[in-house]
Formats: structure tokens, C-alpha cells, sequence
């Protein structure tokens, strides 16, 4: 039914936009001068919404229409990476509100100082995953570090994994006895809000050592519930990359492993800039960036990958 409804949404978004076009061209032989604004308005309306049409087509791959679970965690450089992976998560969360996708924080751990060491991301949304498998990789964030009494300038990193979110339940069966799950007290940032009661959840997959936590609830049934969600996304991730392995060895292409791969670079010092290195894409307005704009860096990325050929600017995600 969910396949249904989305089908019967794409071919009712395909003849409204249809619609216009007619209605536009219309309007144009008309040639009246007093509608030359109201026509031109409509016809960047029109090509903007193409723009994202003609993407979202492109995102055909299984889970591509698929919410997605997003894990940011904090890399080498202390207490100004930790703030690094709280900018991130800043950064994700106003890109996810600004494109009215639904964000749930399934895990969080905080700093010792500032900032946090790991998040989990819950982002649910057509093709929310489709988009944001963009963003897998490391990020690295130059700047004047305000944790550092002489001023000096530090590089950070932070590590950002995008997972598809597993609908049902066949699509990843998990044995009860591949599972070692451990309870414990989750606490905030120094020592307060710690819970008296074991409410914290660790479920290692004894199979291929993956290990999910959660700690956010209150409800060690809830927090058990979402570290299973985690854990069939990172379960149903590992078999796409092996498919994805095995057909790469079969075509003879050489696969890049992204785990540690520096995908982008975002400098606040001694300028501005936000680069990305696979794409060459770049911005001069690092704080819009920061502040959730990531629609080009997005669009350019998968465009690339996608190998489309129609020479247009960058798409955005539709809102």
C-alpha cells in the first residue's frame, strides 16, 4: 500500500506539473506585455520543480525512497571535534527541518567538555535516504578554535554514516541467539540526569561484531526498540556493500572504501569556504551551509554519481 500511495503521488505530481506547462504556454500566446512578470515567475516555478522532479527520478536504487537513520561521530581532536559533530548534527537538523522531513534522536552521547561524541538520527521522509547517502563519509572543519587560549588554528573530523531504514521485518531476519544485549545507566554530560534505573541499551550482533546503543528514553523497552531499528539498518547496509563488492569485482572496477575518506572540507579560517572533493562543488557562504543549506553540495554529488547529462545547476530535494 505504501508502494501504492507513493506511485499514485509521482503520477499525480508528473501531470500537475504538465498542467502548468500548458497553462503557461497558453498564457504566453497571449502576448500581452502586462503578463511578461506574472509569465516569467511561473516559468522559474516550472524549472525549478523540474529540476527536483528530474532528480527524485534519477533516485531509483532499493532504498533510495526510504527514510534514513544518520550517525555522526565525533573524530580525532578532543574537545574541538566533539564541538565538530554538534555543528553537524545543528546542520543535519535544520537541513531535515527545512525540507519537513521528521528527525527523532534515537542516541545521543555528550561531550566531557563541549559538544557531543556520537548521535544517532532517525530522518523520516520521501527519499530521505536517496538524498542523504550524499553525506556519507568524513567532514573536516578548519577554523580558530574557541577551545584553544592562544588562538591557534586546529582541524577537526567527524565521521557521518547514512543507513537506509528497514521496513519490514523480512527484509533482515535476526536471530535471537546471534544477540548479546546489555543493559546499563545512561547520564548526560557531567554525571547529571543519570538515570537510577538500567533504562541504556547495548545489543551486540555477535555474527559480525556490529555493536548499537540508545540511550535517550527513559523506557529500556523503547530504547531496545530503537537499537533494533539501528541495528537491522546497519545489518541490511553491510549486504548492500558485499552485492555491491561482488559486482564491482565481476565489472573489474577498483571500490573506494569511505570510512576515513575526507568527502568535504569546510573552512571558517583564514576565509570562507565549503569544498567538496568528489564533486569540486563549492560554496563561499560557510555559516549558510552550516545552517542547513546543503541542497547544492547534495544535488551536485548525485548528479555526478548518477551520471546525468543535462547541464542545469545543482537540484534541490523537494520541500
Amino acid at each position: 500500500m505504501r508502494r501504492l500511495a507513493r506511485l499514485r503521488e509521482e503520477v499525480e505530481t508528473w501531470s500537475s506539473l504538465q498542467q502548468r506547462i500548458v497553462d503557461a504556454l497558453e498564457l504566453a500566446s497571449l502576448q500581452d506585455d502586462t503578463l511578461s512578470a506574472e509569465l516569467e515567475s511561473e516559468v522559474h516555478t516550472i524549472r525549478d520543480r523540474l529540476d527536483r522532479l528530474e532528480l527524485a527520478a534519477m533516485l531509483s536504487g532499493p532504498y533510495d525512497a526510504d527514510d534514513a537513520i544518520l550517525a555522526i561521530n565525533a573524530g580525532a581532536g578532543g574537545t574541538d571535534s566533539q564541538d565538530w559533530a554538534q555543528m553537524l548534527e545543528r546542520m543535519y537538523l535544520r537541513w531535515s527541518e527545512a525540507h519537513e522531513y521528521k528527525t527523532e534522536i534515537l542516541d545521543r552521547s555528550e561531550g566531557e567538555e563541549a559538544g557531543i561524541k556520537s548521535v544517532t538520527i532517525a530522518i523520516t521522509g520521501e527519499y530521505a535516504y536517496g538524498y542523504l547517502r550524499a553525506e556519507k563519509g568524513v567532514h573536516r572543519l578548519v577554523r580558530i578554535s574557541p577551545f584553544d587560549s592562544a588562538r591557534r588554528r586546529h582541524t577537526s573530523f567527524a565521521q557521518v554514516e547514512v543507513l537506509p531504514q528497514v521496513e519490514t521485518e523480512s527484509e533482515t531476519e535476526i536471530s535471537p541467539s546471534d544477540l548479546r544485549i546489555d543493559t546499563y545507566r545512561s547520564g548526560g554530560a557531567g554525571g547529571q540526569n543519570v538515570q537510577k534505573n538500567e533504562t541504556a541499551i547495548r545489543i551486540t550482533h555477535l555474527p559480525t561484531g556490529i555493536v548499537v546503543t540508545c540511550q535517550n528514553e527513559r523506557s529500556q523497552s523503547q530504547n531496545r526498540q530503537n537499537a533494533m531499528r539501528v541495528l537491522k539498518a546497519r545489518l541490511a547496509d553491510v549486504e548492500r556493500e558485499k552485492r555491491e563488492q561482488e559486482l564491482a569485482k565481476l565489472k573489474g572496477d577498483h571500490v573506494k572504501a569511505e570510512w576515513g575518506s575526507q568527502i568535504r572540507s569546510y573552512v571558517l579560517h583564514p576565509y570562507q569556504m565549503v569544498k567538496d572533493h568528489r564533486t569540486q562543488y563549492e560554496a563561499g557562504n560557510a555559516q549558510a551551509v552550516l545552517d542547513g543549506e546543503l541542497d547544492g553540495f547534495i544535488g551536485a554529488y548525485l548528479r555526478d554519481t548518477l551520471g546525468s547529462r543535462v547541464d542545469r545547476k545543482a537540484p534541490v530535494p523537494p520541500a
